[in-house]
């Protein structure tokens, strides 16, 4: 069944976030513009320059049976919540193979991970020195994998086509969904869930992210930090949690007669080589995916309604998204609704992309364009339409499309396009 070119569509969603346990209870408290900061109340983050994160708001035990959880990283407990919920929502009733209208040998899994069982791996070095190896749990190295979450969601949905884990730090969810719409496009696969997963709220990370003024530090208004655009930021929000979506090759779906979100278009790649850590400031990087996007899809400018930003509240970052806009869409940006919902979730790092898609595609489903909220005074150089304070409405006839900008350490970029049907 090899093909080429094969069109891709969007038929299951499933997110938990810091927002809500799944993904329509995450979107009601986007179009709310809720925030889902909070500051920690564990006794470690009380001497730590930044005491705030986005924690999920249901704790994955809630539905993991606890003695299969204890054998689970957290970033894997996730990514399972997730993709339970976008495997039923895209219609399928049991695992690949059990279910008959899906081939396990006909099915992907692609889900990124930026760091991995960070937590699975500092806390078991804990035991390791506090109470000797006899104590280290024997679940450890899958736990700490960073395909981990991959092959985890891999056994429960049977696939067989392929797991693979991305990792390409802040940009490795929307990576995941990237490849995931290739193996379908190219025939690899008919059927694909993928998306990212991110579980690091620990003290090392924290304090290493602080220390290199990557956060922001305004502990005493914890729900008002993540302000991107604003003329006061100061840095990103740490959260966790994970977004997935179940890809599907558009015959695939007609044949089984499945619900259809939006059509994946494509996705646009590029690196900096900048800088590890800081983006290129005039945006060229960015801009190059963008372009990669629009000469290797059918993508028109002018079709594009929605941008969901990557926009992590740094001084750099999120102007470098803007100009680049600006760059490759002209005067087409003033017609581009621009939403930043890491004012709301944190920036969950590899779980970014993932969470922000879903975002995206639900976006296009309800043609409203979250807000971005913390927006006291905006940037005079965010030089676009950025959504404020409230949700707003997006055309509500005609075909229109999103993107989906995720960008990371290491000058990764990512653009995915999505567009209704």
């Amino acid at each position: 069944m090899n093909a080429t070119n094969r069109t891709v569509v969007v038929t299951g969603i499933g997110a938990t976030t810091p927002l809500g346990g799944d993904s329509a209870s995450t979107w009601e408290g986007l179009v709310a513009g809720r925030s889902g900061v909070r500051l920690l109340e564990e006794e470690w983050a009380q001497d730590l320059p930044v005491r705030m994160a986005a924690r999920v708001a249901v704790e994955p035990t809630e539905s993991i049976p606890r003695p299969q959880a204890r054998k689970l990283d957290r970033s894997a407990q996730f990514a399972l919540v997730a993709a339970r919920e976008a495997w039923a929502d895209a219609g399928f009733t049991a695992r690949a193979g059990e279910d008959a209208s899906v081939n396990p040998d006909r099915l992907g899994a692609i889900v990124a991970s930026g760091i991995g069982g960070v937590t699975t791996l500092l806390g078991q070095y804990d035991t390791l020195l506090e109470k000797g190896f006899r104590r280290v749990s024997p679940h450890t190295v899958p736990m700490l994998m960073p395909n981990g979450p991959a092959a985890n969601v891999g056994l429960e949905v049977n696939a067989r086509a392929g797991v693979h884990t991305p990792v390409s730090a802040c940009a490795s969810g929307s990576e995941a969904v990237g490849y995931g719409i290739e193996m379908v496009r190219t025939g690899r696969a008919d059927v694909v869930i993928a998306g990212g997963t991110e579980a690091a709220l620990h003290p090392l990370p924290i304090a290493a992210f602080a220390n290199m003024m990557a956060m922001s530090k305004n502990n005493e208004d914890p729900q008002g930090a993540s302000r991107p655009f604003d003329v006061s930021r100061d840095g990103f929000v740490m959260g966790e949690g994970s977004g997935l979506i179940v890809l599907e090759s558009e015959e695939h779906a007609r044949r089984r007669g499945a619900r259809v979100y939006a059509e994946a278009v494509g996705q646009g790649i590029s690196a900096d080589s900048h800088d590890i850590v800081q983006p290129e400031p005039s945006g060229n990087g960015i801009a190059h995916a963008l372009q990669n996007l629009t000469s290797d899809t059918t993508l028109v400018p002018a079709e594009i309604a929605h941008i969901n930003a990557h926009a992590t509240s740094t001084p750099q970052g999120d102007l470098a998204e803007i100009r680049a806009l600006r760059k490759v869409f002209g005067d087409d940006v003033d017609h581009m609704a621009v939403s930043a919902t890491k004012s709301m979730t944190g920036h969950l790092l590899g779980g970014a992309g993932g969470v922000e898609t879903v975002a995206t595609l639900l976006a296009l489903h309800h043609r409203t364009a979250p807000p971005t909220i913390n927006i006291d005074e905006l940037d005079p150089e965010a030089d676009a339409d950025i959504v404020r304070g409230e949700a707003r409405e997006l055309p509500a006839t005609g075909r229109i499309a999103a993107l989906n900008d995720s960008f990371g350490f290491g000058g990764h970029n990512m653009v995915l396009a999505f567009r209704t049907v």
